[in-house]
């Protein structure tokens, strides 16, 4: 049986959603796509006319994992679970965090989370204007934490205090004493952990937007 007439959009996108988390370069090339899913690489275009709709279902998959806010919270909740929900699948799939916002052919989970997130704001008093102030504010936060937290070289609080000791190791500490007294704080004492932070910074956020939401017209 003919390989490529067997597959379908979905079995393309997730292959290549696979290939991309592997290697963490984003759209593979049709050629390792191909090789891959064990056809010619020319016989992908009877699925997709070019790269940029394979990347469309890409992100539109990212989307589709992301929870939408459920009806039975209020804003305030529904936005905590969507950013950490974000977060995951943005930590899933590294490659994504620079393409996120960058499609002008969304796809059907693309457009239900951004309606869901809009719709939710809302509901919870936000107007149109205080709606965008938020998403944009929420989504700077999670796409910049996640990429500087993927960033970071280590992973673990362990990890953390063997930077941590290497650093201070060399660190004039009378030339850069704040720095040297964070460090001393934060990375070797021990049971630190940079992914807390996130929840830190997300309550500063939430709160903001709390005390404006009524004021944006």
């Amino acid at each position: 049986m003919d390989r490529r007439n067997t597959l379908t959009k979905d079995v393309v996108i997730r292959t290549a959603v696979a290939l991309a988390d592997e290697s963490g370069a984003g759209v593979p090339s049709m050629r390792r796509l191909g090789e891959r899913l064990g056809i010619e690489a020319m016989s992908l275009y009877h699925h997709f006319r070019n790269k940029d709709l394979i990347l469309d279902g890409m992100i539109d998959l990212v989307f589709g994992e992301v929870e939408l806010p459920p009806d039975s919270l209020g804003w305030r909740e529904a936005m905590r679970l969507r950013a950490s929900s974000m977060r995951a699948a943005l930590t899933r799939h590294p490659w994504a965090i620079r393409h996120m916002d960058s499609r002008t052919n969304p796809g059907a989970a693309t457009l239900r989370h951004h309606d869901a997130v809009i719709g939710c704001l809302r509901a919870g008093g936000f107007s149109i204007a205080g709606a965008a102030h938020a998403v944009t504010v929420l989504d700077s936060y999670i796409y910049g934490f996640t990429l500087q937290e993927l960033s970071l070289p280590f992973t673990s609080p362990d990890g953390l205090q063997d930077v941590a000791g290497s650093i201070m190791d060399r660190l004039p500490r009378e030339e850069f004493p704040h720095l040297a007294e964070m460090i001393a704080d934060r990375g070797l004492k021990g049971g630190y952990a940079y992914k807390e932070e996130f929840d830190v910074g997300l309550d500063l956020i939430l709160d903001g937007l709390e005390r404006r939401r009524e004021t944006w017209g």
